[in-house]
């Protein structure tokens, strides 16, 4: 079985690559999409106002006149790759979780695993509830994409029993819900960057990374995205750490709170999580200042998933450990 699971995740990971390849057709080449259309809308609007043709701007795309919307089917295409994926990633998890006989997040190749399905099935319900978004699919599975390569690469952990100290039914309780909720400020960290640069797009840079603005869903549309995404999980990852997590440690440890490193990451992250939604709720606080503090929030998750587990020594240090 953890035979089986290593190539179920290599196939995931396989299938994720190929869905990013087609998200980035629809990216590059797509006319007719949803967002296609949305683009030449400005354009259509000037020509038929009667405006001279040279004064319509050069970022706006002339009308599609081409009857077949190839666009559309190489993003449909992506969107049943992706679906294929998480299939394919969650039958690794299970069958990781049988080979081990136990939750599959006893370390961190497989937190990362949990981590990265809960990313990838939120971003698969977003994109089906919402299809004007699927430009974003090309970065969604890039981020994918690397943090399953970055844990294979760096995290990889044979199948084994867990060690003592996650023997009680908090490894379920708080592992769990923190795996949800960094899985979802994962995806929400694709909108939240490509607001800041459509936001750029749209006040006139045309210098990279500012040209990938082009095709992707208006500013508006991909801040509100950002902050929904950030309210939903934020709670999660405070009952998680704040709650959950002082209560096992008090159990196993003795006490609630150590300084051990990974507990003072987590409460970096939720501080600066905290920022941002406070950020986002003050009117005078312009969005991209907010979206910014989102994006340092992601930046210490990644700290306490990696720096944390690679460089510190502490009570959390099993997190490599099968």
């Amino acid at each position: 079985m953890a035979e089986l699971s290593n190539q179920l995740m290599a196939a995931a990971v396989l299938l994720y690559l190929a869905a990013m390849i087609c998200y980035a057709g629809e990216y590059a080449f797509g006319k007719r999409s949803r967002i296609g259309r949305a683009a030449v809308r400005p354009a259509r609007q000037l020509v038929g106002s009667g405006a001279p043709v040279d004064e319509v701007p050069d970022d706006v795309e002339p009308p599609v006149t081409t009857k077949r919307d190839r666009g559309e089917l190489v993003g449909r295409i992506a969107v049943g790759l992706n679906v294929v994926a998480v299939l394919l990633h969650l039958g690794g998890l299970v069958t990781r979780g049988v080979a081990a006989d136990r939750m599959p997040w006893g370390n961190m190749y497989e937190y990362i695993l949990a981590t990265t399905f809960i990313a990838s099935a939120v971003w698969i319900g977003i994109v089906l509830a919402r299809p004007a978004v699927r430009h974003l699919g090309l970065f969604a599975a890039l981020a994918l994409v690397v943090m399953l390569g970055a844990a294979s690469m760096i995290a990889y952990t044979p199948v084994g029993p867990l060690v003592p100290a996650l023997h009680s039914y908090w490894f379920i309780i708080h592992v769990s819900t923190i795996i949800i909720g960094s899985g979802i400020f994962l995806i929400g960290a694709v909108p939240a960057a490509m607001f800041l640069i459509r936001d750029g797009y749209d006040q006139g840079k045309r210098k990279f990374p500012y040209t990938l603005g082009k095709h992707v869903p208006n500013a508006v549309a991909l801040e509100r995205l950002t902050f929904r995404l950030h309210a939903f999980a934020f709670p999660l990852f405070t009952f998680g750490a704040l709650i959950a997590g002082p209560i096992w440690a008090e159990a196993s440890w003795g006490r609630y709170w150590g300084w051990d490193p990974k507990e003072v990451w987590a409460f970096i992250s939720w501080i600066v999580y905290a920022g941002y939604l406070h950020a986002r709720a003050t009117p005078s606080v312009k969005r991209r200042v907010a979206t910014w503090i989102a994006l340092v929030g992601f930046v210490t998750m990644l700290m306490n998933l990696f720096g944390v587990n690679l460089f510190f020594e502490g009570l959390h240090s099993y997190a490599n450990a099968g």
